[in-house]
């Protein structure tokens, strides 16, 4: 996943759209709270479409939206 990607995950039980912001392989604060990434487990920083709120979630919690048509 980059920059720019169209993504969804799930937040309280509902399904959210975004985009990522940045993809952090290192210890820092992003969103709020202390993101304990690395290079071998990167995690990446979403911008929500329907609130503008940040979020930042492992690889496996974020779906890529695939382009149809």
């Amino acid at each position: 996943m980059s920059r720019g990607d169209e993504v969804s995950w799930r937040s309280r039980g509902n399904e959210v759209t975004g985009k990522v912001k940045k993809k952090i392989t290192e210890r820092t604060r992003a969103a709020g709270r202390t993101v304990d990434a690395s290079e071998e487990e990167p995690q990446y920083e979403v911008e929500s479409d329907a609130s503008g709120r940040s979020a930042v979630h492992k690889p496996d919690a974020l779906r890529k939206k695939g382009r149809s048509g």
